[in-house]
């Protein structure tokens, strides 16, 4: 893993808006800047934390893609949820000074590291850091929420269009098409996290083929009907 001390500007970063509070003076602005002080980066494949490692810091991601997950019982890897450019990750950490989870990066990444003692230090002093850092928690217990609604009543059909609609969404948020997207993760680390069989979810992008609904070309994915993946998961008997 190289690590790089490269002083991070927040202040002149393209996804500032979107991992860091908005509306800050030139004061705030500086402090907020002070508190990265280092930039890693991780190759695909490896692990910027481990479930058991000592909780420090929480880090945003400047580039890339990662995947978090738990090792089951029986040995095998259930996938927790999938983080993108402008998203927070390490907050399982907070509740008891070690990590939950691992966090596995699908992809080479950069990310900044934010120490958690000096966000809480900062915090005291910039009420918009506090106030982001509370939304973004309150965030990941509306995405498990989230989670937990679709693995407990949710069709195959139903738990993929939702996870199509939520990473399009997402990326475009950061400035990239509605309707085209690459996926960083396999079919089998969708399964993992959506509850479905491998073959079960290539089963189902292939519905969405027949359908009209989606173009698949391996990991690239074109939606041509955004609308009717919408009715897919309208359509569910409890909305």
């Amino acid at each position: 893993m190289k690590l790089e001390a490269i002083k991070v500007a927040c202040s002149n970063c393209n996804l500032r808006e979107l991992c860091m509070p908005v509306g800050l003076n030139t004061d705030e602005l500086n402090k907020i800047d002070e508190l990265v002080a280092t930039r890693r980066r991780i190759k695909r494949g490896t692990a910027l934390f481990h479930n058991g490692d000592t909780f420090t810091s929480l880090y945003a991601i400047r580039t890339g893609f990662f995947k978090t997950c738990v090792t089951t019982e029986e040995g095998l890897d259930q996938v927790t949820g999938f983080q993108m450019a402008g998203e927070i990750i390490g907050l399982d950490g907070i509740v008891n000074d070690h990590h939950t989870c691992d966090a596995i990066a699908l992809e080479d990444a950069e990310i900044c590291v934010l120490p958690f003692d000096r966000i809480e230090e900062l915090s005291r002093e910039v009420n918009a850091l506090q106030h982001h850092v509370h939304k973004i928690m309150s965030r990941e217990i509306v995405r498990e929420h989230g989670v937990m609604l679709l693995l407990g009543s949710m069709r195959a059909e139903e738990r993929l269009a939702v996870f199509l609609l939520n990473l399009v969404q997402r990326l475009h948020a950061r400035g990239f098409s509605q309707s085209e997207l690459v996926l960083r993760m396999t079919r089998e680390e969708i399964g993992s996290y959506l509850g479905l069989k491998l073959e079960t979810v290539s089963r189902t992008f292939s519905k969405f083929a027949e359908d009209g609904i989606v173009e698949v070309k391996q990991r690239h994915i074109q939606i041509n009907d955004i609308d009717a993946l919408k009715l897919v998961v309208n359509s569910h008997p409890c909305r």
